[in-house]
């Protein structure tokens, strides 16, 4: 049988499979990329075990916990661990702290269907532990570099042609802007930290020098960027990439209407799909109202309308380029403007996308 394990750093770098044994609403508060939910106990399960525990002792809801998950439920769940370790005989089981719950699977596994499989030490609560720690560490220790420029740009473009990059909206499923939620919604807080923190992980592992991320404000959609983190960015040094106003209004077009557009259909159906994605971006717009002032906002919103019209009844989508356009130069690219000059003393080189990923890639760590 192979010991359990308290080798954070393998797991995480090797992507070993985990078998998450908490209850569902524990795990849907925060997990890992390659765990997988088999509780023990369901959620009603597990309440009503703590509610034992504090009334009558730990005895108490060890003994409740036995008669709530034994007979057919028993055997149903010990069913999928067996699945599960059959298909990842390389994993490991865990539960919140590595004790009781995770234990009591250990033992079923091995007395109903003779199979030994290893736990994680300390559980989920030591691997949150060790990952938060992981960002820590990196925001102390290891160089940023910002990669900035106006709106569609294309500085995601750059991060994900780097191998020292960290996506942060990638991580976030968000474009970062008022008009960047996606369809499939956004993690957990936790699961974007935790996804985060394995991706710095492995970049330093395979001996990353500096790490490079888009210049955001903390929060990205409804996530929030580790504050250590976040921290750090604000001092660190910055590239800025350039591009011109046709190339950056293609980009958005891509973006924000043809492929948000495409996500919706594809979810929701053709019909529902579309009206789904012009409310989106009719919201998205009206996010800003505060900030475009309700001259602008009516003027844009009209465009935007007339475009939505266009794309409905056949399909064109070069109209909605004119409130695009309108909106970069009117209102993104000021507010940008401003922001650059205020880290103009972090500006050490600006070009365009290969001029900015070449210096990436031969700079070194300072």
């Amino acid at each position: 049988m192979r010991d359990n394990s308290a080798d954070l750093r393998h797991i995480f770098l090797n992507d070993i499979p985990l078998m998450d044994v908490r209850a569902p609403v524990e795990f849907a508060k925060g997990a890992f990329s390659q765990s997988r939910n088999l509780p023990l106990m369901n959620d009603a399960e597990r309440e009503a075990v703590g509610t034992a525990y504090k009334q009558q002792g730990q005895q108490a809801a060890i003994e409740l916990g036995h008669r709530l998950v034994s007979g057919a439920t028993q055997q149903a769940r010990i069913e999928a661990w067996v699945e599960f370790v059959q298909r990842q005989p390389e994993g490991y089981l865990y539960c919140f702290r590595g004790g009781l719950r995770s234990q009591i699977t250990q033992q079923w596994l091995k007395d109903v269907a003779g199979i030994p499989y290893p736990r994680v030490l300390g559980g989920y609560k030591a691997m949150r532990t060790f990952l938060l720690d992981t960002v820590e560490d990196a925001a102390q220790s290891c160089e940023l570099v910002l990669v900035g420029g106006l709106t569609g740009s294309g500085k995601t473009e750059v991060l994900v042609e780097l191998h020292n990059s960290l996506d942060l909206e990638g991580h976030a499923n968000h474009r970062g802007s008022s008009f960047g939620k996606r369809v499939s919604g956004q993690p957990a807080q936790i699961d974007f930290e935790n996804a985060l923190a394995v991706d710095i992980l492995k970049k330093r592992h395979r001996g990353a020098e500096f790490l490079v991320l888009e210049d955001e404000g903390r929060a990205i959609g409804s996530r929030a960027v580790p504050l250590s983190l976040f921290r750090q960015m604000q001092a660190a040094p910055m590239v800025w990439l350039q591009d011109s106003v046709e190339r950056r209004v293609e980009r958005i077009l891509k973006d924000y209407v043809i492929d948000l557009c495409a996500e919706f259909v594809a979810a929701n159906g053709m019909e529902q799909g579309f009206n789904a994605f012009a409310e989106r971006l009719r919201q998205s717009l009206a996010s800003n109202l505060k900030r475009l002032g309700g001259e602008r906002y009516q003027r844009l919103a009209a465009m935007m309308d007339d475009a939505l019209a266009v794309q409905l009844t056949t399909g064109q989508v070069d109209a909605h380029r004119q409130w695009i356009e309108v909106l970069l130069n009117e209102y993104y690219d000021p507010m940008y403007a401003y922001q650059r000059d205020s880290k103009a003393k972090r500006i050490e080189f600006a070009g365009d996308h290969a001029a900015v990923r070449a210096y990436l890639q031969q700079r070194r760590r300072a």
